[in-house]
């Protein structure tokens, strides 16, 4: 269910794919909005717990201010720069480039064939691909059929997985580029389109498909925009369904907006998997800014453009000293370290964001400057709500840590044929009611003097790799399918790797590495893998973890040519010397 404000809806037209084209072309304007309060009240009974001082703090510091989102759907704004600035280029990669005007009338054919094709609204089309004009197409089009986009990225994501991914979402349809389509698997009983080739048939004259096409039944905020799946705590990825109205409040409002507006160049650094690669997309084109595409070389693409959105660990790849053209960077999906802010933040606008997928890509946003006290996470961005709380779900006193519920229209749909997790992470909430639901994002957090969140880490095991969210434990599970594996464990190495430990040393750690490649995403793959007669202990009888981690930490060192790491002495006498160990490495 999502938690949305009023929409207009879109006409429905008569039954019949050629009477499904608008006449009257796109409408140019904006939609008019009924006004609405300027903050959410809050339930007071939900307060009863907080001081009178503490209660009125909660209130204010826990929601961002309401606005307005000036279109239904995210095809929509860019229907709307398409019209106004059709000679404008929309996107380029590699020196090739796309108007606005041309990449509508692309989107409109395609959204057509995928109509004939039985696609329609409320159903899901997989974008298997990689970075291209087509990709953009394929997004565009899909969104104008009524359907949402489930993106995954041929040549990282393993065959396992996208099966995975074509079965849960129910996919009839698959979208691609003719150079990977070979590597497109589960193509028996569903349509494959390769979309460059689909874009190089010429048009019947010079007005097909000028005009915007429009699915049987409209789209409204309420239908699920994209999928993104994440890692799960079953060890199977999680789909979740983020809506039209979920993006729009993000991308469509100031600060999620970025500024960028007509001229502006974004680039698109991101994997097309990741959830904040819609932040770059549909973020420039729904503002009618111009996307730039990077190929393999990244800083090509980073000296260019005007905004960066990227995960601290791949700006930190970047020379600041070649971007000083950049105007906005914001950064999410990991702790950023303050001295990478505090450089960025000298001589652009630098925010530094925080949210999981299912509150749509980011919740808190605060642009960071360097003589600031501490680098936090912000505060709620428009429409939407964070409340820190107990154990118990009773909100604590402002300086207290705890952990971060999100409400407001930032709450996704939940998690795609997973009703009992949905059940579990998406709740009722007592502060706004009305039907309302908040979003548990296992994010602990305390609440500053000034009204900024300061982010204090995760409640639970799963970490943040690369930018993108791991689950332990189902990389621990991907290792435990290796032949002979009775027991392992993974952990976090640093922000960028893994590591995993087997028991017993009978087992193959360089088939149990191979496990985690073939069946997860590969930043999920360990960077080495030590097998152990057995895996220590805790006086409890848990797995000392600690312990595992200070041994990985002394091989790396090692194979860094670092100062030497002792692995503890207790270590030792679990598993002999450390370089008796067998260790699967990358190859």
């Amino acid at each position: 269910m999502l938690n949305s404000t009023n929409f207009t809806p879109q006409q429905i037209f008569p039954t019949g794919l050629q009477r499904r084209i608008q006449r009257n072309g796109p409408n140019t304007e904006q939609p008019q909005r009924r006004e609405r309060p300027n903050r959410f009240r809050f339930n007071r009974t939900a307060l009863r717990n907080l001081s009178l001082l503490d209660q009125v703090l909660f209130a204010q510091f826990g929601q961002g201010p309401l606005v307005d989102v000036p279109f239904a759907t995210m095809h929509q704004a860019f229907e709307h720069f398409a019209a106004i600035q059709p000679a404008a280029i929309a996107v380029e990669h590699q020196g090739e480039t796309i108007s606005y005007g041309e990449l509508e009338r692309q989107a409109n054919r395609l959204a057509a064939h995928l109509a004939a094709l039985g696609v329609k609204t409320g159903d899901h089309v997989a974008l298997f691909l990689q970075r291209s004009i087509p990709m953009i197409v394929g997004i565009l089009a899909t969104l104008k059929a009524g359907a949402a986009y489930v993106p995954q990225h041929i040549g990282v994501a393993p065959e396992a997985h996208l099966n995975y991914v074509l079965d849960v979402a129910n996919i009839d349809v698959i979208l691609t580029i003719s150079r990977v389509q070979d590597q497109v698997p589960g193509v028996d009983g569903r349509s494959l389109i390769p979309i460059d080739q689909f874009m190089q048939r010429p048009f019947a004259n010079e007005t097909e498909f000028v005009e915007t096409f429009l699915p049987e039944t409209a789209v409204s905020p309420h239908n699920t925009c994209f999928m993104i799946f994440t890692s799960g705590t079953t060890g199977k990825p999680n789909g979740v369904q983020v809506t039209h109205g979920n993006a729009g409040n993000i991308l469509l409002t100031a600060p999620g907006n970025l500024g960028i507006q007509p001229g502006t160049k974004v680039g698109q650094i991101l994997s097309i998997a990741f959830d904040m690669s819609v932040w770059e997309i549909l973020g420039c084109l729904s503002n009618g800014g111009t996307l730039l595409i990077r190929g393999k070389d990244f800083m090509e693409v980073a000296r260019r453009v005007d905004v960066i959105i990227a995960t601290p660990s791949i700006l930190a790849t970047f020379d600041a000293d070649q971007c000083q053209n950049v105007q906005t960077v914001a950064v999410a999906g990991e702790p950023c370290p303050r001295p990478l802010a505090d450089k960025w933040g000298a001589f652009c606008s630098f925010y530094n964001s925080c949210g999981p997928t299912e509150v749509t890509i980011v919740n808190t946003a605060e642009q960071h400057f360097p003589w600031k006290e501490g680098l936090t996470i912000g505060r709620p961005t428009p429409n939407n709500t964070v409340y820190v709380l107990d154990e118990n779900l009773q909100p604590l006193p402002i300086g207290e840590v705890g952990e971060m519920w999100a409400g407001g229209d930032c709450v996704s749909k939940g998690y795609m044929g997973n009703e009992e997790l949905t059940a579990d992470r998406y709740r009722p909430d007592p502060f706004l009611g009305s039907g309302r639901l908040m979003f548990r994002t296992r994010d602990l957090g305390k609440w500053t003097a000034e009204g900024e969140l300061v982010h204090y880490g995760r409640t639970d095991d799963q970490v943040k790799i690369r930018g993108f969210r791991v689950e332990l434990d189902s990389v621990s599970a991907a290792l435990e399918s290796a032949p002979n594996c009775k027991r392992a464990v993974a952990l976090k190495l640093d922000s960028r790797d893994l590591v995993g430990f087997v028991s017993p040393r009978t087992v193959d750690v360089d088939a149990a590495r191979q496990a985690v490649a073939d069946q997860l995403p590969y930043y999920c793959t360990p960077k080495f893998v030590i097998d152990l007669a057995e895996l220590p202990k805790t006086p409890r009888g848990k797995i000392d973890k600690r312990l595992l981690l200070e041994m990985a930490k002394a091989h790396d060192a090692a194979q860094e040519n670092l100062p030497e790491v002792s692995a503890p002495d207790s270590m030792q006498q679990t598993s002999g010397r450390l370089k008796t160990a067998n260790i699967a490495r990358p190859t």
